[in-house]
């Protein structure tokens, strides 16, 4: 297999030169393996560990039907050709980062379709016409029933991570987005696994489909080193993550929760180690920036909730380090499969603290890994060696550039409300947030009072306060003034401060 191309194996010669303008010259075993199936147009169900190269296993032969003469004519409106779906809005970006280029080759337009920003460039990308959509499901079925999108023009469609969105409890959407699909069409199913429902897909949508399976579901890499530090208590284990931290290359700390994702970025970068988070809690412009920081070397740590641990595709990462070990053994070999991508190898660490050694030991032999595991602290030599050179010292920016950058910083309760406000993300607690200080006669705290002038100087448009009148509830050491919100006043605070005034 050694002498296989992409020539060889049926590739057009357009894609060829768009590949090699990339780059990309030699075919993956998946590659090699499932695209004489699917340039022949075959329901193809792929399987294969992370970093395998499956990306590009669907998108040539997509972008092959799709850009050749006996494709669906002319671009329409929203009627897109060829749709993917992806789990997560990170997947979804970098699939299209894959696509686009090819899908360019033949003139043709791909767009991103994910919840979390305003649906209104999505639908004008809609409007004017695209070939491929690349879609979460959730958004993509928003915008069906909206009208912005039909799926009656569909030739090809992709499913990616199909077991990844069975986690997530997509699939009775995605199996109502498929059938929205004609029944005659080249359907390519990819997965790790081919359990949590991902089988009933298979049997109700692909018909005669070939089976690639290039590694088993459970397999990890070879060039992949795993390692498991012992340690003998939390300040230890704190001590271990900012040496191992410290290193020249790329590495991801993958964290259980999101708070603690955002405060151990905070942290570090604190200790001159520059580092961004990635989890749930940021808006899709947020992650956008700290993805790029990363990505574009500027930032070396990425601390990470599980959200990162399929999708995110960043070259050498040369170190993954699983702060809190996972629950489950799959999520480890995901986690894991950001480090050693592409060939290149890379190291694993999960550190272990002594109540977690079993759970530990279980969950690595669900995951065919086996470790001998070290008792290490900061200063300890295979810490040393895998840290490397250390990195300079970086210090801090100020807490107000953090803010500017959106780099995992807090930005305050109320410049925080009015962000999740224009992304349209946690409007609940948005207006939990707002109405509160104005419920709650506690509330009225200094805290109240400075974000006053953030609110129009706290007062509503028809109703001014004077200065005489501030000062005289400056000096009896009160808040009398009526609680108004827009043009209502609330009668029952009105009237218990001006009982308190004459009292």
């Amino acid at each position: 297999m050694t002498d296989t191309t992409f020539s060889t194996l049926g590739v057009p010669a357009p894609l060829v030169t768009a590949l090699a303008a990339d780059g990309i010259t030699s075919p993956f075993p998946i590659q090699v393996d499932t695209l004489p199936d699917t340039l022949a147009g075959r329901d193809v169900l792929g399987r294969g560990k992370t970093g395998s190269g499956k990306t590009l296993a669907f998108s040539i032969p997509m972008a092959a039907r799709l850009g050749g003469v006996l494709a669906g004519g002319k671009r329409r409106p929203g009627r897109p050709l060829g749709l993917v779906l992806a789990p997560t809005r990170e997947l979804a970006t970098q699939i299209d980062a894959v696509l686009a280029p090819l899908a360019a080759a033949y003139g043709m337009k791909t767009t991103t379709i994910f919840g979390g920003i305003s649906q209104k460039r999505q639908v004008d990308a809609l409007r004017a016409g695209v070939d491929i959509v690349v879609a979460c499901p959730g958004r993509l079925e928003d915008l069906m029933k909206q009208g912005h999108v039909s799926l009656d023009a569909i030739e090809i469609t992709v499913l990616d991570e199909a077991d990844h969105m069975a986690d997530l409890g997509f699939l009775p959407v995605v199996t109502r987005i498929m059938d929205k699909t004609p029944s005659g069409g080249q359907r390519l199913l990819f997965s790790a696994t081919l359990d949590n429902g991902v089988d009933k897909l298979v049997k109700r949508f692909l018909q005669n489909q070939v089976l690639h399976s290039v590694d088993e579901a459970n397999s990890h890499v070879a060039a992949m080193t795993h390692h498991v530090f012992e340690v003998d208590d939390v300040d230890q284990k704190n001590e271990l993550i900012s040496t191992l931290a410290s290193g020249t290359g790329r590495r991801i700390l993958f964290i259980r929760t999101k708070h603690h994702a955002k405060k151990l970025a905070k942290k570090l970068t604190d200790q001159g180690i520059p580092a961004v988070d990635l989890h749930g809690n940021l808006s899709q412009p947020q992650r956008d920036r700290n993805l790029a920081a990363f990505g574009d070397g500027s930032v070396k740590v990425l601390v990470a909730t599980d959200v990162a641990a399929r999708g995110v595709h960043v070259d050498d990462v040369e170190l993954v380090i699983h702060v809190d070990p996972p629950t489950e053994h799959k999520a480890y070999l995901h986690r894991s499969g950001r480090t050693a991508r592409a060939g290149s190898a890379g190291d694993v660490v999960t550190i272990s603290l002594p109540a977690q050694k079993q759970d530990l030991k279980t969950l690595l032999r669900k995951a065919a890994i086996t470790v001998t595991p070290q008792r290490v602290t900061a200063t300890s030599a295979p810490v040393s060696s895998l840290v490397g050179d250390v990195a300079p010292y970086v210090k801090p920016a100020p807490r107000e550039q953090y803010q500017q950058q959106g780099g995992g910083r807090s930005q305050g309760a109320n410049a925080q409300r009015k962000r999740s406000a224009r992304t349209g993300e946690g409007r609940g607690q948005s207006d939990v947030g707002t109405a509160s200080p104005r419920r709650d006669r506690s509330g009225r705290t200094a805290e109240t009072k400075a974000q006053a002038p953030k609110q129009g100087g706290g007062h509503s448009r028809g109703a001014q306060t004077t200065g005489a009148q501030r000062g005289t509830s400056a000096r009896s050491g009160s808040a009398k003034q009526p609680i108004r919100v827009g043009s209502l006043v609330s009668p029952s605070r009105n009237d218990r401060g001006n009982r308190r005034a004459q009292g």
